[in-house]
């Protein structure tokens, strides 16, 4: 079985793709403004060094977030559309902070910036693959007060692929998924007020 994991939510592009449990190409490329012209690219780099197409992918799991408004809608986007127009890839999902403390155990605690001393974060306890704090977003003051094992940034973490196949979560129409935003835009926001 051929696995493609995509995720876009933070300031690193995480692509891999494995055979069964062996992973044939990984690669984290930072820069959050060129996901959207890298991403296609990279997939096909890792397809092409592994002699494979995308026909031979049998599924895609994607990093739902939360994250980058624009960023997370990348790699859904390319993930819906695979398992959209190739009938033989199934797709799932997964949280992107779940994603990110994969490589951990104990209380990891994730936090992806979202600005003014704000974070998307949860604490999972990834022995157990339970969540001592729910996903939302928090105010990084509190955070830093909870009890926690690790702590995993969106600029310095390590993915453990086959964690990430555990624990993916099948989406049935593909169509209908839409990421895990957590908050409304600037734009929303100002809307409101």
């Amino acid at each position: 079985m051929y696995s493609l994991i995509l995720d876009s939510a933070t300031k690193y592009l995480y692509i891999c793709i494995l055979k069964d449990e062996n992973i044939l190409f990984e690669k984290y490329l930072e820069g959050k403004e060129g996901h959207a012209k890298n991403i296609v690219n990279i997939i096909n780099v890792g397809l092409n060094t592994n002699n494979l197409d995308v026909c031979d992918l049998n599924e895609v799991i994607v990093g739902v977030g939360p994250g980058s408004y624009t960023g997370v809608r990348m790699a859904v986007c390319v993930a819906k559309m695979l398992a959209e127009f190739m009938p033989n890839i199934k797709l799932y999902k997964i949280s992107t902070l779940k994603l990110l403390s994969s490589n951990l155990c104990g209380r990891v605690l994730v936090m992806i910036d979202a600005r003014r001393n704000n974070s998307f974060a949860t604490i999972i306890d990834n022995t157990n693959n339970k969540y001592i704090l729910e996903e939302k977003l928090y105010e990084n003051e509190f955070l830093l007060k909870q009890e926690y094992d690790h702590k995993v940034l969106e600029t310095e973490y390590k993915v453990n692929p086959l964690y990430v196949i555990k624990n993916k979560e099948l989406v049935e129409n593909p169509s209908l998924l839409i990421p895990n935003y957590l908050r409304d835009t600037e734009a929303e926001r100002n809307l409101h007020d």
